[in-house]
């Protein structure tokens, strides 16, 4: 599967943004969908992860609160509702996919397809 994200850019502290990770095909019932984020000269981190049939979503403390991982089946899209940003969000944000088991959604390294990186920037 091909995935492409989409819907970065520079806001202030506390606005919104919603990125989108369109795939080449249907990803329900077929992947674990996970958003990393990687911020200049750090790792890529675990953002947040949707099972397989997107009846379960997994955060990360840093996010939980604020962000929503969400499917739309018939656009084979997810998104990820990011709300009260921080200037500590600041990233590149990428989505990607894994065949693997549900409890390896936190390992980058066990995603197989990934999308190019959408940058977001926040202001203080």
């Amino acid at each position: 599967v091909q995935l492409q994200a989409s819907g970065g850019g520079l806001v202030q502290a506390g606005d919104s943004l919603r990125l989108s990770c369109a795939a080449s095909g249907p990803t329900n019932n077929r992947y674990l969908m996970g958003w990393f984020r990687q911020a200049p000269g750090k790792g890529r981190d675990f953002v947040v992860a949707m099972s397989r049939s997107g009846s379960s979503s997994y955060y990360s403390d840093s996010v939980k609160g604020r962000f929503t991982i969400s499917r739309d089946n018939a656009k084979n899209t997810v998104y990820l509702q990011m709300n009260s940003l921080k200037p500590d969000d600041t990233a590149v944000y990428y989505c990607a996919a894994s065949s693997g088991a549900l409890s390896t959604y936190r390992n980058p390294s066990l995603y197989r397809y990934w999308g190019q990186g959408t940058q977001v920037t926040v202001s203080s």
